[in-house]
């Protein structure tokens, strides 16, 4: 099932923002380029919102201890961040934005990889 998530120019390219959901982790939504990723809020390390970090371009940057994100897959790309982080189906419809409800897309392949140690490149 797909929920209205938020107006698609709320999300200007090269911007993000949270939204919260009931029944849902807080979200934050990425506009890269055009192109529209949702991932859970709450960084895998810190428990910060990623939603207060950075985004660079397919990367958010937690904003407690620098870890990062990949906005399409949820990986973590950069320590101390070492687990993903879900990121949920969404969909664009004439300018408003779907997620999926409630399930993140490959939650078991998130699982999976929060049990393996990640091959993270050190903190520069």
């Amino acid at each position: 099932m797909m929920r209205f998530l938020c107006d698609t120019a709320e999300v200007p390219a090269g911007e993000m923002r949270s939204v919260r959901l009931e029944g849902m982790p807080e979200l934050v939504v990425c506009n890269v380029d055009g192109e529209f990723h949702v991932l859970a809020a709450t960084c895998s390390h810190g428990k910060a919102s990623l939603a207060d970090g950075r985004l660079l371009g397919c990367e958010v940057e937690c904003p407690l201890h620098s870890g990062r994100f990949d906005v399409r897959t949820g990986r973590a790309t950069r320590r101390p961040a070492k687990r993903p982080v879900a990121v949920y189906e969404c969909v664009v419809e004439g300018g408003d934005l779907y997620v999926s409800d409630p399930a993140p897309v490959d939650s078991d392949l998130a699982v999976a990889l929060q049990r393996e140690p990640a091959s993270v490149p050190p903190k520069r």
